[in-house]
């Protein structure tokens, strides 16, 4: 699809199957939401000035299995992309995240960012990372980062030792690291929709 120049595109995916492909003119704005599904989304700045936003929140139990799949190009300068991508596992699941974040030598004055932070709650859960970054021009500001861990036990030892249970100080962390994908959603009422619904699965 074609998001024309100064069009906004604005979209929340929730336990839908995404796959997109954009292109975008100049000025124009893209901004994404996926929620519990496995998703392949392909971004290709085509004017300068775009502004491009992919962000993606995996809660995984039991044997669910999710991939989560990014493709964004800076084909020319002046633009700007932003990609947050979260996976809380648990049980036997399984997650993987492929980014692909390219800057063409034509792409001056690019900033992009593309981060994948993933937390397992069970010993048994796997996931599987494959960021990649390809700069060709030289006045850009970009970063890349993927970081796989579990929760962390002196912040559940520091909030026990102040009389919160462990299962509660649990639920507070999980939905702390969720929360910020969650407050990106700028429709109030998904994201008061999303925040209930996580709180209550935990």
């Amino acid at each position: 699809m074609k998001v024309s120049k100064g069009e906004i595109f604005e979209r929340v995916f929730i336990n839908e199957e995404v796959n997109l492909q954009i292109d975008q003119e100049a000025d124009s704005q893209v901004k994404i939401h996926v929620i519990n599904a496995s998703f392949a989304i392909t971004v290709n700045q085509l004017g300068e000035g775009c502004k491009t936003e992919i962000y993606a929140l995996e809660n995984l139990h039991g044997s669910d299995s999710v991939t989560a799949e990014t493709h964004v190009t800076h084909a020319v300068g002046g633009g700007s992309s932003n990609q947050l991508i979260k996976f809380v596992l648990s049980d036997n699941s399984r997650g993987r995240f492929i980014g692909d974040l390219k800057i063409a030598p034509d792409a001056q004055q690019t900033e992009a960012h593309q981060t994948n932070r993933n937390l397992l709650l069970s010993d048994t859960a796997e996931m599987r990372t494959q960021p990649q970054l390809e700069i060709y021009a030289d006045d850009v500001k970009a970063t890349h980062g993927a970081s796989t861990g579990q929760l962390d036990e002196s912040a559940l030892f520091y909030m026990q030792q102040r009389g919160i249970d462990k299962q509660k100080a649990r639920q507070l962390l999980v939905n702390a690291f969720m929360k910020e994908i969650i407050e990106t959603i700028s429709d109030e009422q998904i994201k008061t929709n999303c925040l209930t619904f996580f709180e209550e699965e935990i």
